[in-house]
């Protein structure tokens, strides 16, 4: 760390600009491709949730250089304003962060987010597993941009999503080692579905999520990528990189069926969510480079109510 980062012990704010700062973390929700905490979930499991994905979209706007101007989270995390623009200095400042929510010797949380999770934390019973992995997902984005292989992604998916969906179901009080496989297979479908959608603005950050063995097999270069418009190459690329998210939606599924009441209809707006990503993308034709192609929510709603009807009922 260089000196210009280094720690600091001031945190001059007041509460309330503190907490508008979390809410406006807490706001990227809208943008999702899922439902983060809808209102139809008992209280606790909705504070958790929320706590929870404020974690996760905190940790991704660091390792995506997403940040809001002014340093305020490098702040909180007690170093200087001016690491907010060093991504590995604030993921090992909000790692230690995290370490203190399970009971640091130093202290509570310094971010406001932070300490919203520690009563989830010790209420749940949760472990830093999967927290860790996000952090360690997002410092491989620091320094691996490109991935050879399909296999290769499924890797950074088990850092970057999964651990999201292994969350949900502790904080529910349902996981079994086949709802974890089931959930599995739904994160990194959605996490493959957001890759396909944001192919643009990744290059824009200089990554490339589709596997390069892929693009050889469908002569895409990445000078391609950086087309105004999909080519036909691009776009099988695209159709053949959707059609896998699309498998792997199919296998998680019975998930949803094996659940019960609200929680039933959260894990199918999930589901529903990544098909109706994967529907909007194959209705422009598979031409993401102009921007994202986002599902409206009529069409949201009509990915949900068809895996509620088709999903399989255990128990």
């Amino acid at each position: 760390m260089t000196p210009e980062h280094g720690i600091r012990t001031d945190s001059p704010a007041s509460p309330a600009a503190d907490a508008a700062h979390s809410r406006a973390t807490l706001g990227k929700a809208a943008a999702e491709n899922f439902p983060v905490a809808p209102f139809f979930l008992p209280r606790a499991w909705r504070q958790g949730l929320t706590a929870v994905y404020g974690y996760a979209r905190l940790v991704d706007d660091i390792g995506d250089g997403d940040l809001a101007p002014g340093g305020r989270d490098a702040v909180l995390l007690g170093l200087d304003p001016a690491a907010a623009d060093d991504p590995l200095a604030m993921l090992d400042a909000f790692e230690a962060d995290l370490l203190r929510v399970f009971g640091g010797a130093d202290g509570p949380p310094r971010h406001p987010l932070l300490l919203a999770l520690r009563p989830v934390v010790r209420d749940r019973g949760l472990t830093p597993e999967p927290f860790l992995g996000l952090i360690e997902a997002n410092r491989q984005d620091q320094r691996v941009t490109r991935y050879e292989t399909y296999a290769d992604l499924l890797a950074y998916c088990e850092l970057s999503a999964n651990p999201v969906g292994r969350l949900v179901l502790s904080l529910t009080g349902t996981s079994t080692p086949e709802r974890v496989r089931r959930s599995d297979a739904i994160c990194t479908a959605l996490q493959i579905a957001e890759h396909l959608q944001d192919v643009a603005e990744d290059l824009g950050r200089d990554r490339v999520y589709l596997p390069a063995q892929d693009m050889r097999r469908f002569h895409v270069s990445e000078t391609d990528l950086k087309a105004p418009t999909a080519g036909a190459s691009v776009r099988a690329l695209v159709a053949f990189e959707a059609e896998r998210a699309r498998a792997l939606l199919d296998e998680g599924t019975p998930l949803v069926g094996s659940v019960h009441g609200r929680l039933r209809l959260l894990l199918a707006g999930f589901v529903g969510g990544g098909r109706a990503a994967l529907r909007a993308v194959g209705a422009a034709g598979f031409d993401v480079l102009p921007g994202p192609p986002k599902p409206t929510k009529t069409g949201l709603l009509r990915e949900v109510a068809a895996v509620l009807r088709t999903a399989p009922r255990k128990g």
